[in-house]
């Protein structure tokens, strides 16, 4: 039995809202993972590492005050 376009409407977006959530998690946690992949700013570093890591820091920021 086929359902009617008006029932299915819904469904189709709970699916792509659900779809969106998981791809919104899993790029937060691909940045989380990427960040451990940085050097340490403790130690001494040039302006190359400083500068890779403000623009990480900036990117966290801009995805964590995303509405989920």
């Amino acid at each position: 039995m086929l359902s009617s376009p008006e029932n299915s409407a819904p469904a189709i977006a709970e699916t792509r809202e659900a779809c969106s959530d998981y791809v919104a998690h899993l790029q937060l946690h691909m940045t989380l993972q990427a960040r451990n992949l940085l050097p340490s700013l403790s130690k001494k570093s040039d302006r190359r590492q400083t500068l890779l890591h403000e623009t990480q820091a900036d990117f966290e920021k801009m995805v964590s005050r995303q509405g989920f």
